[in-house]
């Protein structure tokens, strides 16, 4: 079965768009479990500008599925992870100025830097995970490290269309097919939402869908769980492995 693991910084967005105590992360994460997430995903960023420290040492003890922390390599974010150990954590490019994560981290450029990260966390039994494009060298160089898992950026086919999308689309399946080959298992995410997830169920070999703003701001209008639940309903078609 294909997992959805859901990110839910930006209900701590709309606590920090006023300097509130609510929403509740707990509540929040609560709601994503019942009504079937098999994970909860946060990013603890640089600037704070939604998770705080205090939601993620409080996730960590509350929830009731597992954490998938999502981090720049940077030491201070990593003396936290290796505090709070989650059960994963996905290490990504981040930059001040953007709105979300754009493209996927250069492993292949910062193989020396990563590699102590990733040598801690695991010595601390967290597994770890590389947000990547869908790019030979990327996954190659994922291999490298010895990573347990990828997560393929799907933001670039989310938001193509026409032949650019098709395009894209073989790239995120021959990326699942390169990483898969190579021991490594697949997730994906960024930019998937009800419209577009019937292309990314294309992909085989995949594990977890790692999913946020789309199930947030569906929630508006219906609600959390149900917004959980339309997502996993709409996972239900996908079959996994080659067709």
């Amino acid at each position: 079965m294909l997992k959805l693991g859901v990110n839910i910084d930006h209900v701590a967005t709309l606590r920090q768009a006023r300097g509130t105590d609510y929403p509740d992360m707990t509540a929040a994460a609560r709601s994503c479990e019942a009504a079937g997430a098999e994970g909860i995903t946060i990013h603890l960023r640089e600037d704070r500008r939604h998770i705080q420290d205090a939601d993620v040492y409080t996730l960590r003890e509350r929830l009731q599925v597992p954490m998938n922390l999502e981090m720049a390599n940077s030491p201070e974010i990593v003396g936290i992870a290796l505090d709070v150990k989650p059960h994963e954590v996905c290490l990504v490019p981040e930059k001040r100025e953007e709105l979300t994560t754009e493209g996927g981290l250069d492993v292949a450029g910062q193989l020396d830097e990563l590699r102590p990260t990733i040598e801690s966390l695991a010595a601390e039994g967290v597994s770890v995970s590389l947000f990547i494009d869908p790019d030979p060298a990327q996954i190659e160089a994922s291999a490298s490290l010895g990573v347990p898992y990828v997560e393929l950026h799907t933001g670039t086919f989310c938001d193509a269309e026409g032949s650019v999308a098709e395009a894209e689309l073989n790239r995120l399946i021959e990326g699942a097919r390169l990483a898969s080959s190579a021991g490594i298992k697949v997730n994906a995410g960024h930019g998937i939402n009800l419209d577009n997830i019937a292309g990314i169920l294309h992909m085989p070999h995949l594990d977890t869908l790692n999913i946020g703003h789309s199930i947030v701001a569906h929630a508006v209008f219906v609600g959390l769980e149900n917004a959980v639940r339309a997502m996993i309903a709409a996972m239900g078609a996908y079959r996994g492995g080659e067709a």
